[in-house]
């Protein structure tokens, strides 16, 4: 292996740590206020500046997010999330299938109260998904469990023309105007009200109710994709590569990029997550492929919960257990460049995605220093590249290291 020269790329996610400036951090944010070694040494000593990852006509979500970061433009080649979601589970869609993301939620009082039930484990999460299909499955019609609270339905012969909503966008609020609407609608309402009853009476919800946990009382149905072609990283660079993520949404990007999904141990989705079996198997995968796209969704998932304490904690922990270890193997090779960035902000205030521009930095032989001195949305405004496209980032990154 080795193109370019035998360079070889390490794309380092930190979901959602893009913030606002925050009272109780002293007007920092989140990400000014963390100590990260390892992204301030890539910014001092690298190049960088602020991108924007979601075009002014999509969604702010880490579908279109990472879509953009690998080097497509979403505005032609987005379809819809779960189809993502789909061909990490090894499932192959149909040309008439649509793919439908299926949270586990906690609705109470007419309002979405949790988007993921309380963070349920896959376990639980997986034996809910079979009491659904084995209740409202059919033909057309199949539930697949997937990871934690975040599962999978193929319709055959299904709408892909309805409206749908993430239900992390709607936290606390009440979610009767944000069901399906439009075509498909009426069967994605019926399926989702029949969850309840279904549900409400489950063993695992009586047992998590007696602890005082969150009920997983429905399931709310978005997200949806018919299959879609995409030229692979190895097509356009000459280049192969590995894709490292708890997330299912993330390893089905990879794999319709081309990348190889590889399998961490412990790896949740959470602030609980193997960080350092993630740094451990990306420098695996660098012996025998290029490139390797590392994400760890915590920071993101502490965003949605609104705690700083809980946020600052998954940023510093990505920098100490992922990044600075692959700062240090970097330094001592000749053949390796890493990126740093985060795929979109999740401020702490709205608890939900969204579409200001985020900082990014990367470093690697030959490459001189900028301006950047720290890792933050403010400190990537003195880097020498801003308005950056999302989709143009890993052109540019490679490019920096291609032969002359």
């Amino acid at each position: 292996m080795g193109g370019l020269n035998n360079m070889k790329f390490l794309v380092l996610i930190g979901d959602g740590m893009g913030d606002y400036p925050r009272d109780d951090l002293g007007g920092k944010t989140v990400l000014e206020a963390a100590d990260t070694p390892g992204m301030d040494w890539i910014a001092k000593n690298g190049r960088g500046g602020m991108m924007r990852t979601i075009p002014e006509s999509m969604h702010p979500g880490s579908d279109v997010a990472n879509m953009e970061i690998l080097g497509y433009d979403t505005t032609r080649a987005f379809t819809g999330r779960a189809v993502f979601e789909a061909l990490s589970m090894g499932h192959t869609l149909r040309r008439k299938d649509v793919a439908f993301r299926v949270n586990i939620v906690t609705l109470r009082n007419g309002r979405m109260e949790d988007y993921s039930a309380g963070h349920i484990t896959s376990q639980e999460g997986a034996e809910l998904m079979k009491l659904l299909d084995e209740k409202l499955g059919t033909e057309k019609l199949r539930f697949y469990p997937g990871v934690s609270y975040r599962n999978l339905l193929l319709w055959e012969d299904g709408s892909d023309a309805v409206d749908t909503t993430p239900p992390h966008d709607i936290i606390g609020q009440e979610y009767g105007p944000y069901l399906p609407k439009g075509d498909g609608a009426v069967e994605l309402n019926a399926i989702m009200e029949q969850s309840r009853i279904i549900l409400a009476d489950a063993l695992i919800n009586r047992k998590r109710e007696a602890s005082g946990k969150y009920p997983a009382n429905a399931v709310w149905l978005w997200g949806q994709g018919k299959s879609l072609g995409l030229e692979t990283i190895e097509e356009r660079f000459g280049i192969t590569g590995g894709v490292i993520s708890a997330v299912d949404l993330i390893k089905g990007i990879g794999i319709a990029a081309g990348l190889k999904p590889v399998f961490v141990p412990g790896a949740t989705g959470y602030i609980d997550t193997n960080y350092r079996g993630k740094m451990e198997a990306a420098l695996t995968t660098l012996k025998d492929r290029d490139f390797v796209y590392v994400h760890v969704e915590a920071p993101d998932e502490a965003g949605h919960s609104g705690d700083p304490a809980i946020k600052l904690k998954a940023i510093e922990d990505f920098d100490r257990e992922v990044v600075s270890p692959l700062v240090e193997a970097a330094q001592s090779r000749s053949d390796l460049a890493v990126l740093v960035t985060c795929d979109h902000r999740t401020p702490l205030v709205k608890r939900t995605h969204t579409r200001e521009p985020v900082p990014f930095a990367w470093w690697g032989p030959g490459v001189q220093s900028d301006g950047m001195e720290t890792f933050s949305e403010n400190a990537a405004g003195n880097g020498a590249m801003q308005n950056i496209e999302g989709h143009d980032l890993l052109n540019l990154f490679i490019g920096d290291f291609k032969p002359v």
